[in-house]
């Protein structure tokens, strides 16, 4: 049976790391201050943003939020964001996703300054980790590599397979893999022979927004399984993108849904506003 990774254990590890460093800025004057911006009134987005507000008050972080009406225009939601660029009080913006339909979410991330872009969604973020220059990094990537490192899972020299490769996980993650010096495929759904790659992996990272679509049969015996999926099954209960029943058998560690890559997403987002602050002292 695989040993489990525990995300919110190690998500708590990080946090308290950050609040002892927020504590130590804060006596030197400096004041971390996120500013999350939600547009409309998307159940799941509530939720997600109120999470991020409890985890800036837990780490000792300003939040200030704007909470905007659904029929809110691009251009007020521009011009918001351009008045927080140029608010030298506020380290870090967030727009919370999915934005409403008439709303057009590239121009809105691309008008964010890369300065303060602490999801690591902008192009010149995305361009500075690809050439491996000092970024921000989109955080669920970041936080998965912290999952691996901190559980004890040689990631240097290993075979890492990707499933997805959206701009938000898949892609990061595996520039992210190569920077560790791993040796990476991404696969998606184009993909031929997906489980013969799938079971070459020692580290396998799936995304590909399918309940339970991995099973044992696309797992090496002993691998390390990252199931970054999030669904609700039939009897409205959470899973991933693993059959974790199935996959637990035969894997050597794995994330569990919930509490395995979800907190630290979020973990990772309060490592970008401590970095934010400090790059741009």
């Amino acid at each position: 049976m695989a040993d489990l990774i525990d995300g919110k254990v190690i998500s708590k590890q990080i946090k308290d790391e950050l609040k002892e460093k927020v504590a130590a800025l804060k006596k030197e004057g400096i004041e971390i201050c996120l500013a999350v911006i939600q547009v409309g009134n998307d159940t799941a987005s509530t939720v997600y943003v109120g999470n991020k507000k409890k985890a800036c008050e837990y780490v000792g972080i300003n939040s200030v939020s704007y909470e905007l009406p659904e029929e809110t225009t691009e251009e007020e939601l521009i011009s918001l964001i351009d008045r927080l660029n140029s608010d030298s009080a506020i380290n870090g913006i967030l727009v919370q996703l999915p934005l409403p339909k008439h709303i057009d979410e590239d121009t809105v991330i691309k008008r964010i300054s890369p300065d303060k872009d602490v999801d690591g969604f902008h192009p010149e973020s995305v361009g500075r980790l690809s050439i491996g220059q000092r970024g921000f990094v989109s955080c669920t990537p970041a936080g998965i590599i912290e999952l691996l490192k901190r559980s004890d899972i040689e990631i240097e020299g290993k075979e890492c397979v990707v499933i997805g490769r959206s701009n938000i996980v898949g892609k990061p993650m595996a520039m992210l893999l190569l920077r560790e010096n791993a040796t990476v495929t991404v696969c998606h759904s184009r993909t031929k022979n997906l489980k013969e790659i799938c079971k070459r992996a020692d580290i396998l990272v799936v995304a590909i927004g399918k309940p339970k679509m991995i099973d044992a049969s696309y797992v090496k015996e002993g691998a390390a399984v990252i199931d970054v999926g999030i669904h609700r099954n039939e009897n409205n209960k959470l899973c991933g993108d693993v059959d974790f029943d199935s996959v637990s058998k035969v894997a050597g560690k794995i994330t569990p849904v919930p509490g395995g890559v979800g907190p630290m997403t979020i973990a990772m987002l309060m490592n970008n506003c401590v970095e934010a602050a400090i790059m741009n002292e």
